[in-house]
């Protein structure tokens, strides 16, 4: 791989130029610089403005031109037109730009003008360019934080395994949101917007490489290159999972799109094709994305369908094996070897087929007990549905299923329903980094995920 094409440098940044910063609180430029402030990035910060000669204690230069360092990342906070005039000058010391401005080919031919003279500017000074029209990167292990979205309103996630990929900024808010708001984690968010440059093929080449990331979750409006994304998704999915969802799959949604981010959508069934052929594990629904990410986190797929239902409610018990029928999952009758130890070991109120129903008389061994007597020959994961109303359950249950977990090497996902005082409850398991799914459908689509990734 040519110095040229390689992005690395996006996600090991020693400098960053922020052009456009302004102290005034109003302004995106000062919220990237708040972001990268309490990400406690490491590196050098440079902020960039004709108007100012410091903000926020950090010496501010005129033009980029004016920094004598190199620049790994310049971060563009100005109009689409001061971008142009940007680059139009003296450059030469930035190796990268992430441009959150938009104003280009999504305004219609105008913008496209702008975009097509921004492609060639780019080209002719030597720099790699995400965006324009992007939110850029969120990245908990260089502690990047390009966002210009306050932490009051986005919430943050912490540092895991899952990285995402995705054309539209508004998607890598909303599920960062929600992911953290759920416990979960994340290594890297990259938002690229209109792709006048990098695109999800190229990030794709480095997350492959990228010890940080286990998996990959993409969300795709459009793929410029088909061949080259076959090529570089085939080689990524070979060393770990991607999963991914498609939008615009139909006509209003693709009419959305291009007015969007300016993209062509194509035809879904070319991109169905293309999930097929890479290894690719398609998501239906943003939902599902979500859920895959949360579990990939913690856990690799796995070669069966059969799922192994443990839980204190019979209800749940039963819409959890509805739920696996219709994902394409198999719920298999216990073995009357494993019915008679688990005979044994739990109360005699305990129903002890498949699901496993513990009914309101629970205690936090009987969970344990029917997990480690259950023969791990019989199933390939396990989805663990807890309801907290019982009096003799409680918190420290988690633990204990996570030490199984651990020891068993099957993946236990856990279903834990309810309000305020379940999700209290529950999250004795996401701080033992264990996912939890808060309907029955959202851990079988995370079950789902797991099996879908055979290959």
């Amino acid at each position: 791989m040519s110095s040229e094409e390689c992005i690395d440098f996006f996600f090991k940044p020693e400098s960053i130029a922020l052009i456009g910063a302004s102290p005034n609180p109003e302004k995106l430029s000062h919220t990237i610089l708040e972001s990268l402030r309490k990400m406690k990035f490491k590196g050098k910060i440079y902020p960039v403005n004709p108007g100012y000669r410091e903000i926020e204690g950090l010496k501010c230069y005129s033009t980029p031109g004016e920094i004598e360092n190199k620049i790994d990342i310049a971060i563009f906070a100005v109009p689409a037109k001061a971008v142009l005039e940007v680059l139009r000058g003296h450059v030469e010391n930035i190796k990268g730009a992430i441009i959150v401005s938009s104003g280009f080919r999504e305004t219609g031919l105008g913008g496209k003008k702008m975009e097509d003279e921004l492609k060639a500017l780019l080209k002719e000074k030597g720099i790699r360019a995400m965006g324009p029209n992007c939110l850029g990167i969120y990245d908990t292990v260089s502690n990047v934080d390009t966002f210009f979205i306050e932490r009051e309103k986005i919430e943050r996630p912490v540092r895991d395994g899952v990285s995402v990929l995705t054309q539209s900024g508004s998607f890598a808010a909303m599920i960062m949101d929600e992911l953290a708001n759920e416990g979960a984690g994340i290594a890297r968010v990259v938002s690229y917007g209109n792709k006048v440059d990098v695109d999800e093929s190229d990030c794709l080449e480095f997350l492959a490489r990228d010890e940080a990331t286990k998996a990959v979750a993409l969300y795709i409006e459009s793929v410029a290159n088909g061949r080259r994304f076959l090529e570089v998704a085939s080689s990524c999915a070979k060393k770990k999972p991607i999963v991914a969802l498609k939008v615009g799959k139909r006509e209003p949604g693709a009419r959305a799109a291009s007015s969007h981010t300016g993209a062509i959508s194509g035809m879904y069934e070319a991109y169905e094709a293309a999930f097929r052929k890479t290894g690719i594990i398609e998501a239906a629904s943003y939902e599902e994305l979500k859920d895959a990410c949360k579990v990939l986190n913690r856990y690799s797929p796995v070669e069966g369908k059969r799922v192994l239902i443990i839980t204190d409610g019979g209800g749940i018990g039963i819409s959890i094996a509805d739920a696996c029928e219709e994902a394409g999952l198999r719920v298999p009758e216990l073995s009357e070897t494993a019915v008679k130890k688990l005979k044994e070991k739990l109360p005699a109120f305990a129903s002890v087929r498949n699901p496993v129903d513990l009914t309101g008389s629970v205690r936090n061994e009987h969970y344990v007990a029917a997990l480690q007597e259950t023969p791990a020959e019989e199933y390939d994961l396990a989805i663990v549905s807890l309801l907290w109303g019982p009096p003799l359950l409680t918190g420290g249950v988690a633990g204990k299923i996570r030490d199984f977990a651990d020891s068993c090497g099957k993946p236990i996902l856990i279903s834990s329903p309810g309000g305020k005082f379940s999700r209290e409850l529950a999250s004795a398991f996401t701080k033992t980094g264990m996912p939890v799914f808060f309907t029955p459908e959202s851990a079988v689509r995370a079950a789902a995920v797991l099996c879908g990734g055979k290959k």
